[in-house]
């Protein structure tokens, strides 16, 4: 992307192309089936918290974190082959700054249906049925919420979702915005903007937000800020 803005386009192989949107898809798709595993786990620490050592042990981490990668990286390639199938005779050039599924499909001189068809297959348990169980997980943690009689309880709580309700809400609204119920005119603009936000923006503020509940980066933020206050103090001489 920064080498497209660079240079103000790129050239990319049919197979680099299939391979770029290859690995962008499974990593989306592995993003959404993680972020359902995270809702879960917050789920057990809310709702359950005494069984929460049980439950989560670290054997169950491990396949939550295995099958995710396994899952999207192995079928992924069966929507691949059938793009790789499509005939390109007409215009070469992607009005994208990367192979997305839209803009491929936009150049294809074939008839599109089955890819469109396999993609919807694959968007119903990968992309649509995770939301369902953060929808319905974080609803069971609202009323588990308002349940706590304490509002520093309440507060405990809600604090341990925030950073992942944040991720939530970015990377899911931009996919259904762009995929689902496009807003506006759908120029190359305002999905290239729209695109920035789960592709640049979403991965640039995850470590921010996420390190942001860590005591450690706390306290050496606090140092660094100490360090900066106290050096802009000088000392009076009389």
């Amino acid at each position: 992307m920064l080498y497209a803005i660079l240079t103000g386009g790129v050239d990319i192989s049919i197979a680099g192309c299939f391979i770029q949107y290859y690995v962008f898809c499974s990593s989306t798709y592995t993003q959404s089936l993680i972020l359902m595993v995270m809702a879960f786990d917050r789920y057990v620490a809310i709702c359950h918290p005494l069984h929460y050592a049980s439950l989560m042990n670290h054997k169950l981490c491990l396949h939550f974190i295995y099958w995710p990668w396994a899952i999207c990286f192995v079928l992924f390639p069966i929507e691949v082959v059938s793009l790789f199938q499509l005939s390109f005779c007409g215009s070469n050039i992607i009005e994208h700054f990367f192979c997305d599924f839209a803009p491929i499909l936009a150049i294809a001189s074939s008839d599109t249906s089955l890819v469109e068809t396999e993609d919807l297959i694959f968007a119903i348990p990968l992309m649509f049925m995770p939301f369902v169980v953060i929808t319905i997980s974080y609803l069971c943690i609202v009323i588990s919420i308002l349940k706590i009689t304490s509002i520093g309880g309440r507060w405990k709580a809600f604090s341990t979702c925030s950073a992942h309700l944040t991720t939530i809400f970015i990377f899911y609204g931009t996919q259904i915005t762009i995929y689902i119920f496009p807003v506006g005119e759908d120029t190359f603009y305002g999905k290239t903007v729209k695109s920035l936000l789960y592709t640049v923006l979403t991965p640039f503020i995850n470590p921010i937000i996420y390190s942001m509940r860590n005591h450690e980066i706390k306290r050496a933020l606090q140092q660094v800020m100490n360090k900066k206050s106290n050096a802009n103090v000088y000392p009076m001489f009389h």
